[in-house]
């Protein structure tokens, strides 16, 4: 019969194929979380970013920064609400804190403001006439059905934003609606991530 390995067995060769870390690596896997947990204190107590990279060796800066910077980036979001605006003004604050080339840095907070007040302006505007359409259209299907049972001299207001089918539509409809904003954005976390 052939030669059955379990999965630990193909683990373990596999990490045997790898070779040994590089200590370039090894540096990379220990201060990048540290950096992480930098940037969390600061997004959630106000830790001071350039005090906290201070208690770092200049060799291992690097690392710690682009840490914190990967945290950052991760939390910047669409602008729903002041929580998350918020959040992505002291973001934006605490990367120019750790990148050096501000030009670029700008550059790329510029676009990201150009959609986030697109998202605010048009994108509301949008958002609340595919509500009103996505509710005219919800009632035209159930006021035939309901007249039908109670009868049609029967006048009933029918409130379809509470039904669950309504509110199952309506998320799927924002989700439409958010993606085009979604990737864009996508597209400028990963310029702001190669940005030195």
């Amino acid at each position: 019969m052939a030669d059955i390995r379990s999965a630990r067995e193909i683990a373990l060769e596999k990490v045997q194929n790898m070779g040994e870390a590089t200590p370039e690596e090894r540096l990379k896997w220990k201060y990048q979380p540290e950096g992480e947990q930098l940037a969390a204190r600061y997004l959630k107590d106000n830790e001071n970013l350039v005090a906290g990279l201070s208690h770092f060796e200049d060799s291992v800066r690097p690392y710690v920064r682009a840490g914190a910077a990967e945290v950052l980036i991760r939390n910047i979001g669409l602008p729903k609400n002041d929580f998350i605006k918020n959040t992505n003004k002291k973001t934006m604050e605490g990367l120019r804190s750790l990148k050096n080339d501000k030009a670029q840095l700008e550059n790329a907070f510029s676009r990201i403001r150009r959609l986030f007040d697109h998202y605010s302006d048009q994108g509301e505007k949008q958002r609340k006439h595919a509500f009103q359409s996505l509710k005219m259209d919800m009632e035209a299907k159930i006021r035939p059905e309901v007249e039908k049972q109670l009868g049609s001299l029967t006048r009933v207001d029918i409130d379809v934003e509470k039904l669950p089918q309504f509110q199952q539509e309506w998320r799927k409809v924002l989700n439409q609606l958010d993606s085009q904003y979604l990737q864009l954005l996508k597209e400028y976390k990963d310029e702001l991530q190669a940005i030195a």
